[in-house]
């Protein structure tokens, strides 16, 4: 009874036009496990969805065209820069009505990717900061482990003695490489390009002891003690710690965004310019705006929200947590992340290539 009730509440909350099929990619790991099948049944438009492991993949999709997706999960700065590209059309709010649960101040926040939010909505926000194997880096690196800091993946000394159980970082050379000329005493919001020199300098001391680059592995590596130290995402390393526990194996993955401070991002909800059905991505738009589906994701994927309505139906122990949702001294420690232009773009992807390949 109470699966119905919902579902015809939802079923009145969505545009009444919406029908046929819609194409949704998003991160992987990124959404509860009955959002979709609530979703088709109360609005009778069936999803196909995709995922992929990084922005640069969706950037590839986006600026090329004709990709199909009716909705994608563009990060912020990424977002940005595909919208002056012209990727993205305008939403028609008339149709989101559950824009009213949305925290403004977060909104107000996005909005500086995205002038009024005019063409996208926060669906999750986190940090990038570090997951470690509580046990394996104590009996290590000793109780005074830096575990609070990027000293613990930064410094060779740790981890020349931490590639013993494996050390992963993402992936993802927009947020590893700040975080780096922040540790390094730089910007993290730099567009100078000598500025990641600094960045370079600080991963090639450490670059022979990093096992590998990769943007969703950690999450089953961390989890089942394939490795111990992963430079990652808060959501996904709190999955990882979620799936030791069911496992049982024993091991206590913890999170931390290092106090010398840590990227924060929003992962944004947007519709292609060629959206097939752009009326089935509002739709599903709005659904996910509702406090109950957005509070079911959170509790599943541990990542924060922005709805400010379905904090009071977010678990306790997730909504409590600093390091899903920081502390407002945390906050004040967290950098944005920055769109950049195509000549440093072109930097930054050279930088990484030598840093990844370690030449």
């Amino acid at each position: 009874m109470k699966n119905l009730l919902l579902a015809s509440t939802l079923l009145i909350a969505a545009p009444a036009a919406a029908e046929g099929t819609l194409n949704i990619y998003n991160w992987s790991d990124y959404i509860a496990e009955d959002t979709l099948e609530k979703f088709t049944a109360a609005t009778g438009i069936a999803v196909n969805y995709d995922v992929y492991d990084s922005n640069e993949v969706l950037e590839a999709k986006m600026l090329a065209g004709n990709s199909g997706y009716d909705l994608v999960v563009p990060t912020s700065d990424f977002l940005q820069r595909q919208i002056a590209a012209g990727a993205y059309q305008p939403l028609d709010k008339t149709k989101l009505p559950n824009l009213a649960n949305m925290d403004p101040d977060l909104m107000d926040a996005a909005s500086a990717y995205d002038p009024d939010n005019a063409h996208s909505v926060i669906y999750m926000w986190g940090t990038t900061g570090i997951g470690y194997n509580v046990d394996k880096v104590t009996e290590i690196l000793g109780e005074d482990a830096p575990v609070d800091s990027w000293a613990l993946v930064f410094e060779p000394e740790n981890m020349e003695k931490l590639s013993a159980c494996g050390v992963s970082f993402l992936d993802a050379p927009t947020e590893i490489l700040p975080a780096a000329i922040n540790y390094a005493g730089g910007d993290p919001m730099t567009t100078e390009a000598e500025d990641f020199e600094k960045a370079e300098a600080v991963l090639e001391r450490v670059r022979p002891y990093i096992r590998y680059f990769h943007s969703s592995q950690y999450i089953s590596d961390l989890a089942t003690g394939e490795i111990c130290v992963a430079g990652g995402w808060s959501g996904e390393v709190f999955i990882a710690a979620a799936r030791a526990e069911e496992a049982g194996n024993g091991f206590a993955i913890g999170y931390s965004i290092p106090n010398e401070g840590a990227l924060g991002w929003y992962d944004m909800l947007a519709i292609p310019v060629d959206a097939p059905n752009p009326e089935a991505a509002h739709a599903f738009i709005n659904f996910v705006m509702e406090p109950q589906i957005t509070a079911d994701i959170t509790n599943y994927v541990w990542y924060a929200n922005a709805n400010a309505a379905s904090m009071p139906l977010v678990e306790e122990d997730i909504k409590s947590d600093p390091g899903i949702f920081p502390t407002d001294a945390a906050k004040a420690n967290l950098w944005s992340s920055v769109a950049y232009d195509s000549r440093l773009d072109r930097t930054v992807t050279r930088t990484w290539t030598r840093v990844k390949t370690g030449q």
